[in-house]
């Protein structure tokens, strides 16, 4: 019989017995069930069959395990794929991943990398896109050798939408398993701008019927029974000009709201001052605190608390909460905006809360303050201006940045909301 060089060799002192790990594990199941033999544990018949099996189970892991393996003895997952391959994929400015027959991860590009940070060569596709259409497409691409597409919805940490076209792909000149090339097309933009369209339609549509109906009837009774009444006439222009106000401020906080939408799984790459941030915002809002009599206590830390983010984003973010504290809670004469630095318990976020010490809301209310257009039914809300988009815009902003917003309050206790902000 033909034996092995790389497995046995006959040197002087007897032989070298092979020391593969199933090899040596059944080693020691032989030694351990004659021991149990030995003190009668184990009747001879039992034993002979446990370690009959025993050799058919180490035969059966000690072939699976013989598969190709780098310099370093680890098993080489890419081995069979093309370098012209993995060449290509790299190149490209989209994420592309390769996968086995049995949708075990064997490659993925930089941008894959980047998008899917999680990805680990030889984990399931499944670890890295559970996504039952994803998956099926490569069990179907595998079964047929043709190519298929899915659509996938991520919704975490943020909304994207990704095409997947899985494309059979089997070296030349090898017979073995094949792979499936998996490319993926980032259309979140696209699908953002058709929901922002009718979602702009749907709340434009619904907001601006009540001050256009208003203004209508204004300008029939204008040219009716009060055109030659001027005291009428001045009283009505001046209702139309603070409808057509509340219109225009409705449709600057929609388009500005779409327009976040649109860019909310886009990360943030400036770089943003809070310190700064906040006395910039305090500033700006003088005149309004003048008109309510109202006074903002700052508290700040005396160096900059530097964030990655959109500073015009931040800007409106700490702008409308003021300006509800102001307009909501001004009654008590006084609001405050801090800022802590590293404020979590990790210490990596920092916080910015705004409090006012005002009536407060219902608890019951307080998870929906975000939702568009909700507003309070109450005595204190009924007559504020405003057109319900505030902290929706608000609540948009800080998801892109990849924070927190949580908001407490109670009746008679006033309201404070709190962001925390990756540092």
């Amino acid at each position: 019989m033909k034996t092995d060089p790389a497995r046995f060799s006959l040197p002087r002192r007897g032989v070298r017995l092979p020391a593969h790990p199933a090899f040596m594990a059944w080693v020691a199941g032989v030694v351990i069930l004659g021991a149990l033999m030995a003190f009668g544990r184990l009747s001879p018949i039992d034993g002979l069959g446990s370690i009959f099996g025993l050799g058919i189970v180490t035969a059966i892991a000690a072939r699976l395990g013989r598969q190709p393996r780098d310099d370093n003895g680890e098993t080489d997952s890419k081995a069979a794929l093309d370098a012209n391959v993995t060449r290509f994929a790299d190149t490209l400015a989209e994420p592309c991943i390769v996968v086995d027959e049995r949708a075990v991860l064997v490659y993925a590009n930089p941008a894959a990398a980047s998008h899917f940070p999680r990805a680990r060569i030889g984990d399931p596709l499944a670890f890295t896109l559970r996504n039952p259409e994803l998956v099926e497409a490569v069990g179907k691409a595998g079964e047929t050798r043709t190519a298929q597409r899915a659509e996938l919805h991520i919704t975490s940490p943020v909304e994207v939408w990704y095409r997947a076209a899985v494309v059979p792909y089997r070296p030349q000149g090898d017979e073995g398993a094949g792979f499936m090339v998996i490319s993926l097309y980032d259309f979140t933009e696209q699908k953002r701008t058709d929901r922002m369209r009718g979602d702009f339609i749907a709340n434009a549509s619904h907001e601006l019927r009540t001050p256009l109906t208003s203004l209508m009837g204004f300008i029939d009774t204008l040219q009716g029974p009060a055109a030659n009444d001027e005291k009428a006439r001045a009283r009505f222009l001046n209702i139309m000009r603070g409808q057509a106000e509340r219109m225009s401020a409705l449709i600057d906080d929609l388009l500005s709201l779409s327009r976040i939408e649109l860019r909310q799984h886009v990360k943030p790459t400036g770089e943003v001052n809070l310190t700064l941030l906040v006395r910039e915002v305090a500033e700006s809002l003088e005149a309004r605190l003048k008109k309510n009599d109202v006074t903002l206590e700052l508290d700040l830390p005396a160096g900059p608390v530097m964030v990655r983010g959109e500073r015009q984003e931040l800007f409106e973010v700490l702008e409308n909460l003021a300006d509800n504290a102001i307009k909501y809670g001004g009654s008590a004469g006084r609001i405050e905006i801090a800022l802590v630095a590293g404020a979590s318990r990790s210490g990596t976020h920092h916080a910015i809360t705004v409090t006012d010490f005002g009536p407060g809301v219902p608890e019951e209310h307080v998870p929906r303050l975000t939702e568009r257009f909700y507003r309070v039914d109450s005595e204190t809300t009924r007559g504020k201006k405003g057109t319900g988009l505030g902290l929706a815009i608000v609540k948009h902003i800080i998801s892109r940045h990849h924070g927190e917003l949580s908001i407490r309050s109670r009746p008679g206790e006033g309201t404070r909301v709190e962001i925390l902000l990756p540092g």
